[in-house]
């Protein structure tokens, strides 16, 4: 049987640890071949919680070089294969041009042949308009990666591809009590408006991953991520068992699927092509 591969398309680096880490952790742990598709450097972020006009803040460039070099220590830790940054500008994704974006994502759908792809809700799980972009892209890159008479500027020349399945993170109201309460508030404000986060009902979640044991792994990507948690002073004081609350668990909701189906509740991602 061909290694099983799985694709996050994420929007900044630290969403593959923040957001699906546990799930990365324990695929790659079980043999799954993980490729993470990053849109943007994170240059328009803060550093350690100092905003951009702050002196202290290294700017925009070095941030960009700082938070690749994290990604790629964090996606060893969690085993990621392979990590493609797309180099789009952070906080700007929402204004790409969409053809090209979805051109690139396609090609590299083609190229990796993923059987599960993971991403964004279509709320951008606390209304974030990078994260938004990139769940609309990337739903739109698998449907023109499957037709035949669609572009990939990235992979030029490969046949056509259908993913079997596509995933949503989608987070319970008692997941984000507990993230929430150890990272503090997920919102962001756009066009003056405060968005916050958004609970999934249980009903509506398809999938739920086990992923205890996998919080010291987690731990060991998110102290990757210095520039952005560094701030969280609490972090550090976490006990494993608090550490092992927040990530004992992962919850999908199934976007579509070409091998199963039903109410039944999936316990794996791969279910009906294992």
């Amino acid at each position: 049987m061909p290694t099983l591969r799985l694709l996050a398309i994420l929007a900044h680096p630290d969403d593959e640890t923040l957001g699906v880490g546990p799930t990365l952790a324990k695929y790659s742990a079980e043999g799954v071949e993980i490729f993470l598709l990053t849109a943007t450097r994170g240059q328009s972020g803060r550093f350690r919680g100092i905003r951009q006009n702050d002196p202290r803040h290294p700017g925009p460039a070095a941030l960009a070089a700082i938070r690749e070099s994290e990604l790629r220590a964090a996606a060893g830790v969690l085993g990621v294969h392979e990590v493609t940054l797309l180099d789009y500008h952070d906080q700007q994704l929402d204004r790409a041009n969409p053809a090209e974006v979805i051109e690139s994502l396609a090609g590299h759908l083609r190229r990796i042949r993923p059987a599960v792809v993971v991403t964004f809700p279509p709320d951008g799980a606390y209304g974030h308009p990078d994260h938004i972009a990139i769940s609309q892209f990337a739903l739109s890159a698998i449907v023109a990666a499957a037709d035949p008479a669609s572009r990939s500027s990235t992979g030029p020349g490969l046949p056509p591809y259908a993913t079997p399945k596509l995933y949503y993170a989608a987070w319970t109201e008692p997941m984000w009590a507990a993230y929430q309460s150890t990272f503090g508030t997920a919102m962001s404000t756009v066009d003056g408006t405060e968005r916050h986060a958004v609970s999934w009902p249980e009903w509506s979640i398809t999938t739920r991953i086990d992923t205890r044991g996998f919080a010291p792994t987690v731990w060991r990507a998110i102290v990757c991520h210095e520039s952005q948690v560094g701030g969280h002073a609490n972090l550090r004081d976490l006990s494993d068992a608090e550490r092992e609350r927040v990530w004992e668990s992962q919850t999908f909701y199934r976007v579509f699927s070409t091998v199963n189906g039903g109410r039944t509740r999936e316990t794996d991602l791969f279910e009906g092509i294992r």
